[in-house]
Protein backbone atom coordinates (compact mmCIF):
# COMPACT_ATOMS: atom_id res chain seq x y z
CA UNK A 1 0.00 0.00 0.00
CA UNK A 2 1.48 3.37 -0.98
CA UNK A 3 0.66 5.13 1.69
CA UNK A 4 1.96 2.98 4.40
CA UNK A 5 5.90 2.74 4.84
CA UNK A 6 7.76 0.27 6.53
CA UNK A 7 9.49 0.94 10.47
CA UNK A 8 11.66 -1.75 11.95
CA UNK A 9 12.76 -2.37 15.31
CA UNK A 10 14.12 -5.38 17.11
CA UNK A 11 11.99 -4.76 20.26
CA UNK A 12 8.85 -7.01 20.70
CA UNK A 13 5.27 -5.94 20.46
CA UNK A 14 5.08 -6.36 24.64
CA UNK A 15 8.63 -3.63 25.03
CA UNK A 16 6.60 -1.58 22.86
CA UNK A 17 3.14 -1.50 24.58
CA UNK A 18 4.99 -1.65 27.94
CA UNK A 19 7.40 1.46 26.92
CA UNK A 20 4.44 3.87 25.18
CA UNK A 21 2.75 3.18 28.51
CA UNK A 22 5.38 4.44 30.56
CA UNK A 23 6.05 7.22 28.16
CA UNK A 24 3.23 8.16 26.15
CA UNK A 25 5.51 8.37 23.31
CA UNK A 26 3.74 8.80 19.98
CA UNK A 27 6.70 7.50 18.26
CA UNK A 28 6.75 4.35 19.93
CA UNK A 29 3.04 3.65 19.32
CA UNK A 30 3.49 4.56 15.30
CA UNK A 31 6.67 1.88 15.34
CA UNK A 32 4.15 -0.69 17.30
CA UNK A 33 1.16 0.29 15.02
CA UNK A 34 3.09 0.17 11.57
CA UNK A 35 3.67 -3.29 12.22
CA UNK A 36 -0.23 -3.99 11.44
CA UNK A 37 -1.31 -1.53 9.57
CA UNK A 38 -1.73 -3.74 6.46
CA UNK A 39 -3.78 -6.33 8.77
CA UNK A 40 -5.79 -2.80 9.88
CA UNK A 41 -6.10 -1.87 6.67
CA UNK A 42 -7.39 -5.34 5.22
CA UNK A 43 -9.54 -5.70 7.58
CA UNK A 44 -11.48 -2.16 7.33
CA UNK A 45 -11.34 -3.19 3.96
CA UNK A 46 -13.06 -6.54 4.56
CA UNK A 47 -16.34 -4.72 6.48
CA UNK A 48 -15.87 -1.47 4.98
CA UNK A 49 -15.95 -2.03 1.41
CA UNK A 50 -14.63 1.01 0.21
CA UNK A 51 -10.58 1.46 0.03
CA UNK A 52 -10.94 4.99 0.61
CA UNK A 53 -13.13 4.21 3.84
CA UNK A 54 -10.96 1.78 4.60
CA UNK A 55 -7.81 4.22 4.74
CA UNK A 56 -9.87 6.75 6.95
CA UNK A 57 -10.37 3.29 9.33
CA UNK A 58 -6.47 3.19 9.88
CA UNK A 59 -5.89 6.33 10.52
CA UNK A 60 -9.00 7.03 13.13
CA UNK A 61 -7.78 3.37 15.28
CA UNK A 62 -4.74 4.99 15.41
CA UNK A 63 -6.42 7.48 17.17
CA UNK A 64 -8.17 5.21 19.22
CA UNK A 65 -5.32 3.57 20.09
CA UNK A 66 -3.59 6.33 21.49
CA UNK A 67 -5.70 6.40 24.83
CA UNK A 68 -7.02 3.09 24.82
CA UNK A 69 -3.65 1.31 24.89
CA UNK A 70 -3.04 3.13 27.84
CA UNK A 71 -6.23 1.93 30.10
CA UNK A 72 -6.06 -2.09 28.56
CA UNK A 73 -3.69 -4.67 29.72
CA UNK A 74 -2.84 -6.07 26.21
CA UNK A 75 -1.02 -9.44 26.54
CA UNK A 76 -1.63 -10.27 22.79
CA UNK A 77 -1.31 -6.44 20.65
CA UNK A 78 -2.32 -8.34 17.38
CA UNK A 79 -5.18 -9.91 18.41
CA UNK A 80 -6.43 -7.18 20.84
CA UNK A 81 -6.02 -4.65 17.63
CA UNK A 82 -7.44 -6.88 15.28
CA UNK A 83 -10.94 -7.12 17.90
CA UNK A 84 -10.82 -3.04 18.16
CA UNK A 85 -10.43 -3.03 14.43
CA UNK A 86 -13.65 -4.99 13.94
CA UNK A 87 -15.50 -3.35 16.36
CA UNK A 88 -14.49 0.56 15.04
CA UNK A 89 -15.82 -1.56 11.50
CA UNK A 90 -19.43 -2.32 12.75
CA UNK A 91 -19.87 0.23 15.26
CA UNK A 92 -18.98 2.90 11.66
CA UNK A 93 -21.55 0.31 9.87
CA UNK A 94 -24.17 0.42 12.38
CA UNK A 95 -23.85 4.22 12.94
CA UNK A 96 -24.55 4.00 9.14
CA UNK A 97 -27.45 2.39 9.08
CA UNK A 98 -28.97 3.61 11.92
CA UNK A 99 -29.45 7.02 9.37
CA UNK A 100 -33.14 8.36 9.00
CA UNK A 101 -34.35 8.14 5.37
CA UNK A 102 -37.57 9.92 4.19
CA UNK A 103 -39.02 8.31 1.35
CA UNK A 104 -41.28 9.84 -0.59
CA UNK A 105 -43.40 6.86 -1.47
CA UNK A 106 -45.15 8.28 -4.35
CA UNK A 107 -42.14 7.30 -6.34
CA UNK A 108 -42.20 3.61 -5.14
CA UNK A 109 -44.60 0.82 -6.73
CA UNK A 110 -46.28 -1.24 -5.02
CA UNK A 111 -45.88 -5.10 -4.81
CA UNK A 112 -49.39 -5.48 -6.30
CA UNK A 113 -48.92 -3.00 -8.72
CA UNK A 114 -45.39 -4.91 -10.15
CA UNK A 115 -47.21 -8.08 -10.48
CA UNK A 116 -50.41 -6.90 -11.88
CA UNK A 117 -48.22 -4.93 -14.44
CA UNK A 118 -45.69 -8.06 -14.82
CA UNK A 119 -48.85 -10.85 -15.36
CA UNK A 120 -50.30 -8.48 -18.20
CA UNK A 121 -47.15 -8.22 -19.53
CA UNK A 122 -46.97 -12.23 -19.81
CA UNK A 123 -50.58 -12.11 -21.01
CA UNK A 124 -49.93 -9.98 -23.69
CA UNK A 125 -46.43 -11.47 -24.48
CA UNK A 126 -48.62 -14.90 -24.86
CA UNK A 127 -51.07 -13.58 -27.58
CA UNK A 128 -48.39 -12.09 -29.37
CA UNK A 129 -46.80 -15.67 -29.28
CA UNK A 130 -49.93 -17.95 -30.11
CA UNK A 131 -50.48 -14.98 -33.02
CA UNK A 132 -47.02 -15.67 -34.38
CA UNK A 133 -47.03 -19.54 -33.77
CA UNK A 134 -50.24 -19.79 -36.23
CA UNK A 135 -48.19 -17.19 -38.53
CA UNK A 136 -45.48 -20.25 -38.84
CA UNK A 137 -46.06 -22.73 -41.52
CA UNK A 138 -47.10 -25.75 -40.86
CA UNK A 139 -44.04 -28.21 -40.25
CA UNK A 140 -42.55 -25.52 -37.76
CA UNK A 141 -45.90 -25.15 -36.29
CA UNK A 142 -46.49 -28.28 -35.32
CA UNK A 143 -43.13 -29.48 -34.34
CA UNK A 144 -42.67 -26.14 -32.32
CA UNK A 145 -46.42 -26.63 -30.26
CA UNK A 146 -44.83 -30.28 -29.57
CA UNK A 147 -41.71 -29.28 -28.76
CA UNK A 148 -42.14 -26.24 -26.17
CA UNK A 149 -45.84 -26.80 -25.66
CA UNK A 150 -46.73 -30.14 -25.17
CA UNK A 151 -42.84 -31.31 -23.96
CA UNK A 152 -41.90 -33.92 -27.04
CA UNK A 153 -38.62 -34.61 -27.78
CA UNK A 154 -37.14 -35.07 -30.73
CA UNK A 155 -37.39 -38.75 -31.18
CA UNK A 156 -40.53 -38.84 -30.10
CA UNK A 157 -41.38 -35.62 -32.37
CA UNK A 158 -40.19 -37.86 -35.57
CA UNK A 159 -42.67 -40.56 -34.82
CA UNK A 160 -45.35 -38.63 -34.66
CA UNK A 161 -44.71 -36.15 -37.66
CA UNK A 162 -42.80 -38.96 -39.50
CA UNK A 163 -40.15 -36.69 -40.34
CA UNK A 164 -36.38 -37.03 -39.92
CA UNK A 165 -35.00 -36.49 -36.60
CA UNK A 166 -32.19 -34.45 -37.61
CA UNK A 167 -35.06 -31.91 -40.23
CA UNK A 168 -37.13 -31.80 -36.68
CA UNK A 169 -34.61 -30.24 -34.90
CA UNK A 170 -33.78 -27.84 -37.94
CA UNK A 171 -37.57 -26.89 -38.19
CA UNK A 172 -38.04 -26.05 -34.05
CA UNK A 173 -34.47 -23.81 -34.71
CA UNK A 174 -36.45 -22.67 -37.80
CA UNK A 175 -39.42 -22.14 -36.35
CA UNK A 176 -37.75 -20.74 -33.39
CA UNK A 177 -35.74 -17.83 -35.20
CA UNK A 178 -38.84 -17.15 -37.29
CA UNK A 179 -40.90 -16.52 -33.95
CA UNK A 180 -38.43 -14.25 -32.55
CA UNK A 181 -38.76 -12.24 -35.97
CA UNK A 182 -42.36 -12.24 -35.68
CA UNK A 183 -42.20 -11.32 -32.04
CA UNK A 184 -40.00 -8.62 -32.72
CA UNK A 185 -41.62 -7.34 -35.52
CA UNK A 186 -44.92 -7.30 -33.32
CA UNK A 187 -43.53 -5.61 -30.44
CA UNK A 188 -41.80 -2.74 -32.62
CA UNK A 189 -45.67 -2.10 -34.19
CA UNK A 190 -46.79 -2.10 -30.37
CA UNK A 191 -44.35 0.63 -29.60
CA UNK A 192 -45.21 2.51 -32.34
CA UNK A 193 -48.89 2.40 -31.86
CA UNK A 194 -48.04 3.70 -28.19
CA UNK A 195 -46.03 6.58 -28.64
Amino acid sequence: MPFLKKISSAASDSELVEEYKTSGSLDILGELYQRYMELVYGVCLKYLKDPEDAKDGVINIFEELVGKLRKHNVDNFKGWLYQLTKNHCLMKLRKHKTVPVNIDLSFMQFEENVHLDDELNKEENFKQMQYCIGQLIQQQRQVIELFYLKGKCYKEIAEITEIEVNKVRSSIQNGRRNLKICMALRQAQDEKINK
